[in-house]
């Protein structure tokens, strides 16, 4: 599944984004959740659930689909 998400802020953090796409029910399961799935952003992995997304970069969470981060404001 393909889907863009709209931000209206400069940036969403990764645990952030999970729990707003129901992946994890909290934003405490992002540590968990980020311990035993490979999420890539911009094609690399990465498991920090602070890190920063900002419009542009694609997300990609195993058996959900790909993330498009996309702003309300426009890019």
């Amino acid at each position: 599944m393909k889907k863009e998400v709209f931000i209206d802020t400069p940036y969403i953090t990764l645990g952030q984004l999970l729990k707003e796409e129901s992946i994890i029910s909290t934003g405490g399961q992002a540590k968990w959740y980020l311990r035993e799935n490979t999420v890539n952003i911009n094609d690399e992995p990465d498991n920090r659930r602070g890190r920063k997304l900002y419009p542009g970069d694609t997300v990609e969470v195993p058996d959900t689909g790909l993330f498009f981060i996309r702003s309300k404001q426009g890019e």
